[in-house]
């Protein structure tokens, strides 16, 4: 089988019912039908319309766990299913299912344990107030992990199931991305970055994260390394 076949996507659900639909579709359009939804408390209908609308795998915490408990939880439900490559997609419609085929091919040709996507590396029309708190979060990650990249909080990856199976999120929220590199480095993972696509729309911006809640996701990640 190929590698398409063997993939499954992962994708963290929390108050996304307007977008979900068609962020399955794309994926499925690009013949990815491997797609695991994990509603993370969702106060809106979103669990539901996944269930009725698609056939796809849809699971769902009953309460607001956050991101990073929620990819766990899919990625142990795409592991039990027998994927041999996981990827992370959000929901809320910034990726592009396209690009996934470029990681993938990077990721099984370079003998890679983990490809990570960047916005950096190709023209994106990325807002100003975005791209400088991006900016901070690269120093930052580099001063806290010691690991350089062009881009730390995209939320497209595309791994091997053996580095699913290590990362083991324990950050239930969006510290997670950050925990994601930090194992990478502890672990002496193979990884690369790809350029990719991210559609910034008032929807996808609406959902981003705050400056404020950056500085707290840094206090805590602070906070975990002292302990």
């Amino acid at each position: 089988m190929n590698s398409i076949e063997n993939t499954y996507i992962t994708i963290p659900l929390y108050n996304d019912s307007k977008m979900i639909l068609k962020v399955i579709k794309s994926l499925k359009d690009k013949g990815y039908n491997n797609i695991v939804v994990v509603d993370d408390g969702s106060k809106d209908n979103g669990y539901e319309v996944v269930k009725k609308n698609t056939d796809v795998i849809v699971a769902k915490h009953i309460i607001n766990r956050g991101q990073g408990a929620a990819l766990q939880t899919a990625m142990e439900i795409a592991i039990e299913k027998g994927a041999k490559y996981i990827v992370h997609f959000d929901s809320d419609g910034q990726h592009d299912a396209k690009d996934i085929d470029k990681m993938l091919k990077t990721l099984t040709e370079g003998n890679y344990d983990i490809v990570l996507g960047s916005r950096f590396l190709q023209e994106n029309n990325i807002p100003l107030s975005k791209r400088i708190t991006l900016k901070l979060g690269i120093v930052f990650t580099y001063l806290l992990s010691h690991i350089w990249l062009t881009d730390v909080h995209n939320g497209l990856r595309v791994m091997t199931v053996e580095t699913a199976k290590k990362l083991d999120i324990q950050h239930d929220r969006f510290e997670h991305a950050s925990e994601i590199l930090d194992k990478i480095k502890i672990l002496d993972l193979k990884y690369t970055e790809v350029p990719v696509t991210i559609h910034y729309t008032e929807y996808s911006m609406s959902k981003g994260q705050s400056i404020f809640n950056g500085i707290n996701i840094a206090m805590k990640l602070i906070l975990s390394k002292i302990k």
